[in-house]
């Protein structure tokens, strides 16, 4: 498959970098496939496949190396993990599934760059008066819009509890990553149940990103600073959301 020769190296590359930062990569795996012209009822349950192993080496690595705090990812996942599950079991147009992702990864690269005002200091892990009643909330939203765009919602869930200041860069990383574990895996039973993935496709893309993301979590927990990656990841993203906008606004 053509396709294929094209995206591994991207995939490759992109596993490294966000999975440097605690992501799967499903926002990444779904606009490069959007741009080899692959439709994207095949690519959802693919990305979604990918995610699930990046994220479970992400947390592996983040954990090992003390960052996981479960007690800051449960209120999330008790109502995202089901609303992932629903969202997943939605149809959207081809523009309006561009307009969305594209606005998302518009956002995302927006924070990563620098360029909007969402990190903030940690200044220490929230009260659960506080964490639980806004986890649940911002869990059943997150969740659904992950399950709706096909991706693991960390790249919603990271900047909110960089903005809320419950984590530093670290800990976020290692509870996105466990985030997106966990919202993969739901939106992936929804997609199951309407049929399975291309194998032919998959398998390879396994291999590229169990290298990319096994390398970039690795790294990233134990040696990089995220501000370096966060840059180069902004820029990436940014190239995405521009044609994806474009996408949308001309179909």
């Amino acid at each position: 498959m053509d396709a294929l020769w094209v995206l591994a190296p991207l995939y490759l590359v992109a596993s490294f970098l966000y999975s440097a930062v605690g992501h799967g990569g499903a926002s990444a795996y779904l606009a490069l496939a959007a741009l080899v012209g692959l439709p994207r009822e095949t690519m959802v349950p693919i990305a979604l496949a990918l995610n699930v192993l990046v994220t479970s080496l992400g947390l592996w690595h983040y954990g090992r190396a003390g960052h996981f705090r479960p007690r800051l990812l449960f209120p999330f996942v008790v109502t995202s993990v089901p609303m992932a599950f629903v969202g997943g079991s939605l149809e959207i147009s081809p523009e309006l599934f561009a307009l969305l992702l594209g606005t998302v990864l518009l956002l995302a690269a927006l924070r990563l760059l620098g360029l909007s005002r969402t990190m903030a200091p940690a200044r220490g892990e929230a009260e659960p008066r506080r964490l639980w009643p806004l986890g649940l909330a911002l869990g059943a939203l997150l969740g659904f819009l992950a399950g709706l765009i096909g991706v693991g919602g960390g790249i919603f869930l990271s900047p909110l509890l960089l903005f809320l200041g419950w984590a530093d860069a670290k800990r976020t990383a290692a509870v996105s990553a466990a985030f997106i574990w966990l919202n993969s895996l739901s939106g992936l039973a929804a997609h199951a149940l309407r049929g399975s993935p291309d194998w032919e496709l998959l398998l390879p893309l396994l291999i590229v990103v169990a290298v990319g993301g096994g390398l970039g979590s690795r790294l990233g927990a134990r040696r990089f600073s995220p501000v370096i990656i966060q840059r180069l990841l902004g820029v990436v993203l940014l190239v995405a959301a521009a044609k994806l906008l474009l996408q949308a606004v001309a179909g």
